[in-house]
């Protein structure tokens, strides 16, 4: 009982420290975009870079934690982001920076499919959707400490120096992953020679059913908006809201600390009341972010818009703890790894064109609010992958792996 609660305590960590780095460029965006010379179109090929390094592994990663195991994978993946994290502070030109980024997101690729695989092994289907949602609060957290961390670093040190300081706790989380998760890294075995038949067969299985499509299709909609949100968020804010650097680290915190409340809320939902209507419950948490962007930029006033950026970050978190519960239901064991890897593949996919699109509608149009409604039609299209995915399988919580 209690090694499964450290474990995903140290899942926790390297999560944290992932969206610590990860959302860091978004609120140095400005300075950045003013010294290296970049429109909003050109940064958004940045935050692309990125995604694009995630995505490409994804599976790769997911197979890696299937075949191995996770404590050497999540620590070596810890030091390879790190190490890009300091260099994108040095980046000298927009070419180098991008390659730095996608670099950066090679290594935050390796950890999702380990740290999805631990939660599926070491918590039962009824559980899956509280853990997850525990294990998720990092991606909000994170950005809710990093928004006002940040601000004060760019007062100090310059955005270079932001990224240079980041360094530092990949490094120390590394070493904890390495020395407390226990060595052999795993909770299920490894699959022997004589049954790599039967998982081959397992994920032909998996890519010929329709669910699996289902939850991939709405994971890659979920995502643009999801990393349009995270991308464009702060520039947003300052751009066209017009607050100021010191203004931006609380106003930039609050959707992220609302999203820290959705996600407990919501996999709470998941986990007790709406058990098997999980999907259901995921769709609705989307339509409600769509409705709530679409307050944030209609709104009269800062503050109302803040409002509703603070109620679309409670929805857009708060359905993570169930997708993921959802996701590892579908999935055998065996395959936990790879699958949730492929399912964060498609996510990426979202999560590429999502900074590029909303950029290049900036750069055309002179406002957001073209990028917002973007974002809200992708949401729209998760949601209705979701309610088809409850017409096809109306509990699959129901049939736990």
């Amino acid at each position: 009982m209690r090694a499964r609660w450290l474990i995903l305590w140290l899942i926790w960590l390297t999560l944290f420290v992932a969206y610590l780095d990860r959302v860091n460029i978004s609120i140095a965006a400005p300075a950045m975009m003013s010294e290296l010379r970049m429109s909003p179109a050109v940064f958004g090929g940045v935050l692309s870079a990125f995604s694009l390094g995630y995505a490409l592994m994804q599976i790769p990663g997911g197979y890696l934690a299937d075949r191995f195991g996770a404590r050497a994978l999540l620590a070596l993946a810890l030091l390879v982001w790190s190490l890009f994290t300091g260099l994108t502070g040095l980046a000298a030109s927009v070419s180098g920076l991008i390659v730095v980024r996608v670099l950066f997101g090679v290594g935050e690729g390796l950890e999702n499919g380990a740290q999805l695989k631990l939660i599926g092994d070491n918590f039962s289907s009824r559980e899956r959707s509280s853990a997850s949602a525990l294990f998720l609060t990092a991606i909000a957290l994170g950005p809710a400490v990093v928004a006002p961390l940040t601000a004060w670093l760019l007062g100090h040190a310059g955005w270079r120096g932001v990224f240079l300081w980041f360094t530092i706790p990949g490094l120390i989380v590394a070493v904890l992953v390495y020395a407390l998760i226990p060595a052999q890294g795993r909770t299920a075995p490894v699959p022997a020679q004589a049954d790599a038949f039967a998982v081959k067969e397992q994920t032909r299985a998996m890519m010929r059913r329709s669910t699996s499509w289902l939850v991939f299709a709405a994971y890659v909609c979920f995502n643009v908006a999801f990393w349009g949100f995270i991308g464009w968020m702060p520039s947003y804010l300052k751009l066209t809201r017009h607050i100021s650097l010191s203004a931006l680290g609380l106003y930039g915190s609050l959707p992220y600390l609302c999203g820290f409340a959705g996600l407990l809320l919501i996999g709470w939902l998941g986990h007790k009341p709406l058990y098997r209507q999980r999907a259901l419950l995921v769709g609705a948490s989307y339509l409600l972010a769509g409705a709530s962007l679409y307050l944030a930029f209609s709104a009269g006033t800062v503050e109302r818009s803040v409002i509703g950026l603070s109620f679309a970050g409670l929805f857009l978190y708060g359905g993570f703890g169930p997708f993921w519960a959802i996701a590892l239901d579908l999935t055998p064991a065996a395959l936990r790894g790879t699958f949730t890897g492929f399912i964060n593949f498609g996510g990426q996919i979202g999560g590429f064109s999502a900074p590029l699109a909303v950029g290049a509608i900036v750069s055309a149009t002179g406002s957001f609010n073209g990028g917002f409604l973007f974002m809200i039609a992708s949401l729209i299209l998760a949601a209705l992958s979701l309610f088809w995915l409850h017409l096809r399988v109306p509990s699959p919580a129901a049939r736990p792996s």
